[in-house]
């Protein structure tokens, strides 16, 4: 698999067709560090986009000696800066700022490293998993994984070295799993499924030489699985869907985090409820709401649950599960309330759920004042 990723360039004609290659893949201008589009709080040009002074920093005579010490700063000094910088920002949840410093990052480290580097395709790499991750952008992402992608094709042939054989393939499993979810987010099931795949064999072939943690190969796994459960279910094979679902319930029980099985025990409701196994989908969202009651202190979260389990118990035929219903209900109304308020397009949706349910059932005396309004507007869908 790995012969593919490099090129041997002995002749120089073929150095003429690299240089040509290479210049065909830089980033569009809109990625550069000069153009960085305000829309996501990068106002500065020039050396002011290197600024190493903070946000929080208003002061001009700060602001003028932090620029002063920027200008002072090697590439190298303000490669590393940004770096560490980065981190800072993803840690503390500030995405925009993480980026901003991440498109800094790769327009260094071409000037440092060159255009024919393994750290710029990591850079690459890095900014690619940031804008699928943080931002949920399919586009940038899967624009700047096939440019890691081509930049891997430079390296230097891998078997004089082990640790950047390595290092290759981490950032080639970064590419994959990014891919694959750009892909997944852009309904381009066939590319999502084969860059999962890609991914699952990497694993192995990192793990077979020491190359991955543990819990790094835990963490990538699991979102091998959950990738590839979701693809399946779209492409309406649902027995391999809820086979991925179940390895990743495997994976989080044996990592000890039950908590994280909520999302994949509601995927496997949504999965048995288009098959119309019913109450095989309520089984499985009975585990997701008993564990988000006991683990999850987010009123919001609680809400969801409690909503989605109301309707599906709605949605049988069996008498018996109308008290069930009623209670998740009353239940997901009274979390909403707490968490988004009276107004939020969720409450309203779930009140307008409850009066649907309560008028096909004949009970609607029971609906409480503040429920008349919704009472009258799905009064018309019956």
């Amino acid at each position: 698999m790995l012969s593919t990723l490099f090129v041997c360039k002995k002749k120089k004609k073929k150095m003429d067709d690299d240089d040509n290659r290479v210049s065909k893949i830089r980033p569009k201008s809109s990625d550069s560090v000069e153009s960085y589009p305000e829309s996501m709080g990068g106002n500065h040009r020039g050396m002011d986009a290197f600024s190493p002074c903070d946000s929080s920093v208003v002061s001009p005579s700060q602001i003028g000696c932090a620029r002063k010490e920027c200008m002072m700063m090697t590439p190298e000094e303000k490669l590393r800066h940004f770096e560490s910088r980065f981190q800072d920002h993803e840690d503390n949840q500030q995405f925009d700022a993480c980026i901003q410093d991440l498109v800094r990052c790769v327009a260094l480290t071409r000037l440092v490293y060159g255009d024919r580097h393994l750290k710029l395709a990591q850079a690459h790499a890095r900014l690619a998993k940031a804008y699928f991750q943080f931002k949920g952008w399919g586009l940038q992402a899967q624009e700047h994984s096939l440019l890691a992608r081509e930049l891997l094709t430079f390296c230097p042939s891998i078997s004089s070295c082990r640790d950047e054989k390595l290092e290759v393939l981490s950032c080639l499993l970064s590419i994959s799993l990014t891919q694959g979810g750009a892909a997944l987010l852009s309904a381009n099931l066939e590319e999502a499924e084969l860059s999962y795949l890609e991914a699952k064999r990497i694993i192995e072939e990192l793990h077979q030489h020491g190359g991955i943690g543990e819990e790094e190969k835990i963490k990538s796994d699991l979102e091998i699985s959950t990738g590839l459960s979701r693809v399946h279910k779209r492409q309406n094979r649902p027995e391999e869907a809820l086979s991925q679902c179940e390895k990743s319930l495997q994976l989080l029980k044996d990592c000890g985090k039950p908590e994280k099985t909520t999302s994949v025990y509601r995927d496997m409701a949504a999965i048995e409820q288009d098959m119309g196994h019913l109450d095989r989908a309520i089984e499985h969202l009975s585990k997701a709401h008993t564990i988000t009651m006991s683990h999850c202190p987010e009123e919001l979260e609680r809400a969801q649950i409690s909503h989605s389990l109301a309707l599906i118990f709605s949605a049988t035929a069996e008498p018996h599960h109308n008290d069930s219903a009623g209670h998740h209900f009353e239940q997901s109304l009274s979390s909403y309330q707490n968490s988004v308020g009276l107004e939020d397009p969720a409450f309203l949706a779930a009140q307008d759920d409850f009066c649907r349910f309560l008028l096909l059932n004949g009970q609607q005396e029971v609906m409480p004042h503040t429920m008349i309004f919704s009472r009258h507007s799905v009064s018309s869908d019956i």
